[in-house]
This record gives structure tokens, sequence and C-alpha cells, in this order.
């Protein structure tokens, strides 16, 4: 190994702190900057030097959403309840997986607090703790949820690689606002302990990044399978591929997303694959919304105790005690909006009664067996693939957020793989469609991803950087 190569990672890392330095203020993606940062770049340097690599992303630099427990660095979900708290006693499984390869924890990234699950009036990428993360592409523009932090500082620069959380939209959707790559896994494919819970149905660490193909290879880094996901990243594989439109239900939400979506689908013919059109799912309605929501308060009212429990240091230990402390707190933590759905789930059914059962069941069956896997069975379909997002909307802390529409509902409820790629921008801002596919489909919806990202760019080239005049 050369000298050069063995001095990479501390040239890379000092990079990234100067990017932060001048970039981060403006965006505020990054709540915990690593002080030991380049001590773990010089350490890994000289073990590849000394012994060679230990992985492909070896002294790469990843940021990790603060939902995620780190042993040296403060793990708060964006809660003031937290903040004070001595770090978590261990790392999460991931992170302890990404230390594993040879990666550097260069901090920990803001996201939406308790990931987006207290309120249904939030703003996405605030948090008490962490304050307000930021679009890069347009300063006024919402970030996304609840991985908010993690999207724009890989959309930024600060880091080359990312982790967020996803229990239903939180990597498509900071993801497709920013203009990056997010991939939601298979529930059960990275490993969830240690992360602050909302629901072991849903929850899905997944990793965002700039291409497809780096992304791939975080999640072979998180993910416990072992397989080799960014072998998937390969060109010439989309002959054959058979790629369904669920166009009545799932598009229509925002002609700006549809026109790109459209001109999307125009380039994965072009590359070799059959456009089904008119493959449509059950509607993400009002009743399988309602049970959706009564699953997951149930689940993150019982999940939270759990994991406030391993916990050191004087934090609350229930949901009971959170809201209290808020109440407490109230001209911080109250200050934007409340904490209705934490109210809700305490004053809701128990996770494991006969209410929740009934709920998840009829989650399961709507958006597995009767909704993704009948359609992809009854048209010999490989994936799906729908706009994901509008383009952000405007940062607004008084009133409630609106989404026209959103393309994650099945594949959350059903606890399947998301790939997010984008695909143009609108009016400056991104947009970007995604992949659906059944349980254990993240290869192939990284076949197709890649294929498609690369068409993209021999058509019009990659996604424009951000342009706010700090970025340097």
């Amino acid at each position: 190994m050369t000298a050069s190569t063995a001095a990479s990672a501390r040239v890379a890392v000092e990079e990234l702190l100067e990017r932060i330095d001048v970039v981060e203020p403006g965006i505020n993606a990054i709540c915990t900057l690593h002080p030991d940062a380049l001590a773990q770049a010089d350490r890994l340097d000289a073990e590849a030097a000394d012994r060679g690599p230990r992985s492909p992303l070896h002294g790469r630099a990843v940021l990790v959403k603060d939902n995620i427990d780190t042993h040296d660095l403060a793990t708060t979900a964006g809660s003031l309840a937290l903040a004070d708290a001595p770090p978590p006693s261990r790392d999460a499984a991931l992170v302890q997986r990404l230390r594993a390869a040879g990666m550097i924890v260069l901090g920990k990234t803001n996201l939406s607090e308790w990931a987006n699950i207290r309120d249904e009036s939030s703003t996405s990428g605030w948090s008490a703790f962490g304050g307000l993360t930021r679009n890069p592409y347009g300063l006024n523009r919402s970030a996304g949820g609840s991985s908010s932090g993690s999207g724009a500082a890989v959309a930024a620069g600060l880091a080359p690689l990312a982790v967020g959380t996803e229990t239903d939209g939180s990597i498509s959707c900071p993801a497709a606002f920013n203009g990056c790559v997010g991939i939601k896994p298979t529930v059960g494919t990275v490993p969830t302990a240690g992360v602050v819970p909302i629901s072991p149905s849903q929850d899905s660490p997944g990793p965002m990044a700039r291409t497809v193909r780096d992304a791939a290879a975080l999640l072979t880094v998180l993910a416990a399978d072992g397989t080799d996901y960014a072998g998937h990243a390969v060109t010439g594989r989309l002959a054959g591929t058979r790629v369904g439109v669920p166009r009545a239900t799932y598009w229509g939400y925002s002609p700006h997303a549809d026109a790109a979506a459209e001109r999307a689908l125009g380039l994965l013919a072009a590359a070799g694959a059959t456009i089904v059109d008119d493959t449509d799912l059950p509607a993400y309605d009002d009743e399988v919304a309602d049970d959706e929501l009564l699953v997951l308060l149930a689940e993150f009212r019982a999940g939270v105790a759990d994991y406030l429990a391993t916990r050191p240091g004087d934090v609350p230990r229930t949901l009971e005690e959170i809201v209290a402390f808020n109440r407490e707190h109230a001209a911080t933590e109250l200050a934007h909006f409340g904490q209705g759905l934490f109210e809700q789930a305490l004053a809701g059914p128990l996770a494991g009664s006969p209410e929740h059962r009934a709920a998840r069941a009829r989650g399961v069956a709507a958006t597995r067996t009767g909704g993704i896997d009948r359609v992809l069975r009854e048209h010999r379909l490989d994936a799906l693939v729908t706009p994901s997002y509008p383009p952000a909307n405007p940062i607004d802390l008084v009133n409630a957020e609106h989404l026209a529409g959103a393309c994650t509902g099945p594949t959350a409820i059903a606890g399947y793989p998301l790939v997010t790629v984008p695909t143009e921008l609108a009016a400056g801002l991104p947009v970007a469609v995604s992949f659906w596919g059944t349980a254990g489909s993240e290869g192939r919806l990284i076949e197709i991803a890649h294929a498609y990202e690369v068409a993209r760019d021999r058509s019009s080239g990659p996604l424009a950087a951000p342009t706010f005049p700090a970025f340097v």
C-alpha cells in the first residue's frame, strides 16, 4: 500500500471537516460531531497500511442518525429528555458492524424528534435537541423526515454515507426531498438492537448515499445476512425485467413528480425493461392508515419503555414519564407542536392486545397477500415503480405539514424493501422515483435502480448539486 493510499482516510476526514465548518451552519444536519474523527482515521490508515483494509469501506466516513446508539456519542432521539444522559453503554448492533468494517463514525445527524411519532402536526426535521434541519437545495424547504439530517448531510457533501431509519417514509422522504439515494430494506435485514424503536413490525434502518452503488455497499456492511448488495449494482441486468406501474393509486398527486417518473419509465424501457402499466394496488385509504397508526402507537409504547430500560443515567423510563417531561419543559419541547400521538398511545390498545393483533393482521393482508405480492404474481413483475414524493414543501413551524401524496405506506406496513433514486430537479428541487419489491428482493431492486441511474446519467447527467452560495 502506498503512502498516499495509507493517508487517504485522514485526508478525506480533514476535507469533510473543512466542508462541515463552512456548510453545516446553513443546513444544521449534524447534531454531534465526533471529537476523535481524525484519530479514528489515523488508526484505520495505520491498520490498512500494516494489515490491509477490513472491507471495501475501510476508512470511509459515515454519519449515523441520532436515534441509533453509539457508546462514545450521545443518543437523544432529538429529545431534551435524553440530552444530558450518558452515552449508551454499548453501540447499536448496526454501529458495531460499521466499526467492524473499518468505517469512521463522523458524528450523529439530527432527526424529526422521536422519529416523528410525537404529534400529527409536527414539523419534519425539527427536534428540541438538534433544532431545525434545512434542505440544501432550498433553505426554506423541508429536509423531510424523520432521517432529515442524514439526507441533507449526504446531499450537501458533509459525508459520503449516512444511516437513517424508516418506519414509514423516514428514509424515502428525505432521500427524495434532498436528492440522494435511500434504501429501506426488508424489516429484519438490518438489526435494530440499540435503535430507539417505534415498531418492530415496521422499523428498518438503512443506507443513504449519493449513488445506488454507494448505498448498496453500505447496505452490505449494515445487513446481517452476508449478502454482497454492492455486487448487484452492475450494468446489463434489465433485459427481461418486468416493472409494474400502479398508476391509478400511486401517481397523480404531483405533476412535477409524475413528469419525472414518466421520463424514468422511458429510460428504463430504452435500457431493456418491459413496462407493465395499470398494475394497481389497493389504495392506502383511511381504514388502512388507522390500522397502521394503532399498530405503531401500541408497539411504540411498549418498545420505548424496553429501550429506555437500557439507558444509563437519570432518564424517563416510560412513555408516561416522557409526556410528563415534555409538559414540564413545554417552552422548549412543545414550542412548535404538541405530543398528541404520545397521548393517543397512552390511551390506546396495548401491544399484543386483540385490537393490536387484528389491526396488524388486516394491514398484512392488505399490503402483502392482497397487495404487493398479489400484483407482482398476477403480472409476473420483478418490481413496481412510482413517483416518491412531491418536491419538498416549504418549512412551516406554525401550521401542520401537508403532503399531497407519498408512495411508502404499502411497503412500510408489509415490511418490504423500497429503493428511492433521484430523477431530476423540478423548479430547482429534487424529485425521485421509488422501486418496490417483495420481501428479500433488495438485490433485484438495486439492479433495477442502478440501471435506471446509469440510464439517467447517460441521458442528462447526475442530479445537480445544491448551489447554496456557502457551498464551496
